[in-house]
């Protein structure tokens, strides 16, 4: 067989990366979407449904599709599995390169590498041209780090089993002192969910600890979901230890809303009882609140997989703000507000869904944009950033949207994951 020349091969892959992406469903007619979803009845013959996608990665010149009257730019190529951001006061922004730990003998369910490359790397883009143009290993031998934080002297980094503190100072490029963690907390568990993030509140007094759950619907026993499918408080200092609120089977996304000061997490629900079941969702968080998980779902439907305890059947269970769909992992939120964005895109929340793979067909793999008034959702989610897909039909995704960060020089940052990218979304000229 003749040998294809260079050029043409790379002529090709560019015109494959850079074509339009077929088309996805419009958030707006996404099943179980909204403040008051119609959800469908259980179904049992959904149980196994699994549909994976094949990550392709981005060639050179390929790009995600912003909505109009933004555009978007690659801000760092070549990592390693890039799930989280925190850019510091200085503009420097921390990645945590981590992936989900995957058994010899089981394959990928999620497009994740089967090894995880463990640290906290610093981008820095010195000439603010928009690109970042040095790197730097700022922690290394991490335990699947994911939420970082900066806060006085300290880094904080929320490990799969605990959190960490290190001494540190923005401009800093290497942390060589050994840290102290100021939290234990359990790992392993369903598909890993071995995400930790962390926030802190406003005026820098408390941090917030998410922990998802171990089991898919309690399904190894409640004994193994102690201090699980939870959001934790802590001091600073890692003191005062509580549960500020439970029954959020996998919560990831935490950002305050600044109209309100409340706190906000993005949540992944279980599967196996429904393509359209259960919808993930993005809710403000009320200290104390319980939301269900493994017993009820979006308020008090129950799923008939486990009983309840006699602990819980009187309780009260909130009912989640909003629903995005089911199966679309919903993995962040973020309140940018920024200045140099079209005025309607100021006061809401960007979600990141990284998408299923375990419902009929695709869902998620988008950036949205959910209008909010007086703290509150209003209107429908737009589709902000698109474009992760190659052919929807054949299962090709480019890439998968995980965290999300606003930047000091007003633009939002897109870590994708599965195609190693950091991608920065401005306003057009």
């Amino acid at each position: 067989m003749p040998r294809l020349r260079p050029f043409l091969v790379a002529a090709s892959l560019l015109a494959l990366s850079a074509a339009t992406a077929q088309a996805q469903t419009p958030i707006a007619d996404v099943p179980a979407v909204g403040a008051d979803p119609n959800l469908p009845a259980i179904d049992k013959a959904h149980e196994g449904t699994i549909k994976r996608v094949s990550v392709i990665g981005w060639a050179e010149g390929g790009k995600p599709k912003a909505v109009d009257g933004f555009e978007v730019e690659a801000f760092a190529r070549g990592l390693d599995n890039p799930r989280w951001l925190h850019v510091l006061a200085n503009g420097d922004v921390l990645v945590a390169e981590a992936s989900t730990l995957i058994k010899a003998d089981a394959g990928s369910i999620d497009g994740s590498a089967a090894e995880s490359a463990n640290r906290v790397t610093l981008l820095r883009d010195a000439d603010k041209d928009g690109v970042s143009d040095s790197r730097f290993t700022l922690l290394a031998n991490q335990s699947q780090p994911f939420g970082m934080l900066a806060q006085g002297d300290f880094l904080y980094v929320a490990n799969t089993d605990g959190v960490m503190r290190y001494p540190f100072k923005p401009g800093e490029t290497e942390i060589t002192a050994e840290g102290t963690k100021i939290l234990e907390l359990p790992a392993g568990g369903y598909n890993n969910h071995w995400t930790r993030n962390i926030v802190a509140n406003p005026d820098g007094t408390k941090l917030y600890v998410t922990v998802g759950s171990a089991s898919n619907a309690g399904e190894y026993g409640l004994a193994e979901e102690e201090g699980r499918a939870a959001i934790h408080e802590i001091n600073p200092d890692g003191t005062d230890h509580r549960i500020f609120a439970s029954g959020l089977r996998n919560p990831n996304g935490l950002a305050f809303e600044p109209a309100s000061g409340a706190l906000w997490t993005a949540v992944n629900e279980r599967d196996d009882i429904g393509d359209d079941l259960v919808p993930d969702y993005v809710t403000s968080v009320r200290d104390g609140g319980f939301y269900g998980w493994p017993f009820y779902y979006w308020g008090k439907n129950r799923d008939p997989r486990i009983e309840p305890t006699a602990k819980v059947a009187d309780k009260e269970v909130l009912v989640p703000d909003y629903a995005l769909g089911a199966h679309t992992s919903t993995m962040s939120i973020a309140f940018p507000a920024s200045a140099s964005f079209p005025e309607a895109f100021r006061d809401g929340a960007f979600v990141a869904q990284r998408g299923s793979w375990n419902r009929s067909q695709y869902a998620g793999y988008r950036v949205l944009y959910l209008p909010f008034v007086d703290g509150k959702p209003s209107g429908q989610p737009i589709d902000f950033l698109t474009g992760f897909f190659r052919d929807e039909a054949a299962g090709e995704v480019y890439g998968r949207p995980t965290g999300l960060a606003a930047h000091a020089d007003g633009s939002l940052l897109i870590a994708d994951d599965a195609g190693n990218t950091i991608w920065r979304v401005a306003a057009a000229d």
